[in-house]
């Protein structure tokens, strides 16, 4: 019962929508209606600024660390903490407050990451900093750094249910990002940014 309750809090906990609150209280208006119609922080930074874009990355990340976090003070087992972040990760996608439209939860993810291993956070965020130096798009980094997430797991923990989690998070983040990638190929996504 104390597993179940943990994974229905990480959803609910994941479908804070910080980048919708953020655009509200700042008055941008809905996200997801703007720009690249994501309300993650890289929309936010190109619709309200830096200000809006770090309070949504800070909420959006915190949302997938603490749930894990808590799992792991309950001391549940990898297969539980699996489920509560993925449950996290699922709910800023899928999030019930918001009519179930919610962002691509890179933000989000990477706070699972943080919670499961400090190290495959610091792995992740290295990989996501060095593909963005490189070559400036928000969404190649992260599908990089989600596709490399779990062997970075796997060789960290051996854990096969965490990594297994993860692979599947890398694999609908790939989906959700099906646009960008096709942008990417054409050479028209926007740099970070750009508004």
């Amino acid at each position: 019962m104390t597993a179940l309750a943990m994974i229905i809090l990480g959803y609910l906990s994941g479908s804070i929508s910080a980048g919708i609150l953020v655009a509200r209280l700042m008055g941008l208006g809905d996200p997801r209606d703007a720009g690249s119609g994501n309300p993650g922080a890289t929309n936010l930074l190109r619709l309200g600024g830096r200000k809006a874009a770090i309070i949504t990355l800070l909420v959006d990340a915190a949302k997938g660390l603490i749930p894990v976090l808590a799992a792991q003070a309950l001391q549940l087992e990898s297969l539980w903490l699996a489920l509560v972040g993925l449950a996290a990760f699922l709910g800023h996608l899928y999030p019930v407050f918001f009519g179930f439209r919610g962002g691509k939860g890179i933000a989000t993810g990477f706070g699972v990451m943080l919670g499961w291993h400090w190290l495959l956070g610091a792995a992740g965020l290295l990989t996501w900093v060095l593909v963005a130096a490189a070559f400036r798009m928000s969404s190649l980094s992260a599908l990089l750094s989600f596709a490399l997430a779990p062997v970075y797991l796997l060789l960290l923990t051996g854990d096969v249910a965490l990594t297994a989690a993860m692979a599947l998070m890398a694999v609908i983040t790939a989906w959700r990002h099906r646009e960008n990638i096709q942008r990417i190929l054409r050479g028209e996504e926007p740099k970070i940014g750009k508004r």
